[in-house]
Formats: structure tokens, sequence, C-alpha cells
């Protein structure tokens, strides 16, 4: 049932990132550079293709994170929880950080990007080892 997990711990990730981003959507936007639409939303024209590659992504990450977690014997809520916040802190903040600052993005966008993907890890680790 590992595909199962997987999939929920994905969940999990893509929920957390769904209602971070639903709370600083403004702010998430202006440092983008992304032009709001009349209703406050990007202005995408509705694409479904964020959220597709999001959910993937999830998926492939939580995939992963279990892989390793296996590996390295992490076996109870609280070090998955641990272990997945040090994936997002170490592992993909950094790497979005340099990209970010070759792109000359703002320092907010890092941030309020960073904290999803931190908190988004941990809670994908605790989900990962619940079951």
């Amino acid at each position: 049932m590992e595909i199962l997990n997987i999939l929920a711990a994905a969940a999990g990730a893509f929920a957390f990132g769904a209602i971070w981003y639903m709370r600083v959507g403004k702010a998430w936007m202006a440092a983008a550079g992304i032009q709001p639409g009349p209703d406050g939303r990007p202005a995408n024209g509705g694409s479904p293709l964020p959220f597709v590659v999001g959910i993937i992504a999830m998926i492939l990450v939580a995939g992963m994170m279990r892989h390793i977690f296996v590996m390295a014997s992490i076996d109870t809520v609280g070090k998955g929880m641990m272990a997945g916040l040090g994936v997002g802190a170490f592992f993909i903040t950094p790497w979005v950080a340099m990209n970010y600052a070759f792109a000359m993005r703002s320092a907010k966008l890092t941030l309020i990007d960073s904290v999803n993907a931190i908190f988004g890890c941990a809670i994908m680790g605790a989900i990962l080892m619940m079951f």
C-alpha cells in the first residue's frame, strides 16, 4: 500500500500549498511579477497546467522521500516530520534561492516559496510515517 501512502503525503503537501498561497496570494503575485486578472487571481487564462505539474511534482517528491526514509530507517511521525523539514529547508530552499538569484527574482518571492517547500515537506514526511 506504499502508493496510497505516497499519494496521501502528496495530497497533504499540495493542500498545504493551496492554503498557503490563498493566504499570501497577493504578495506572491506582486513578488513574482504576475498581473492579477479582474477577479484578483493570476491572469493565466485558467490553465490547469500549473496544478497538473504541481501534483505530479508532489507525487515525485513524496515517492523519493519515502525511499530515503526507508533507507535511513526513519520510522516515526516525528522523525518523518523533521526529515521532511530538513529536505525542504536544506535541499529545496537553497536550490530555489540559487535559481531565483540568477533570475533576479525578489528575496520576498524566495521566502514565500521556501515556506511552502519547508512546511509542505514537513507535512509530507509526517504523513509518510503515519501508515
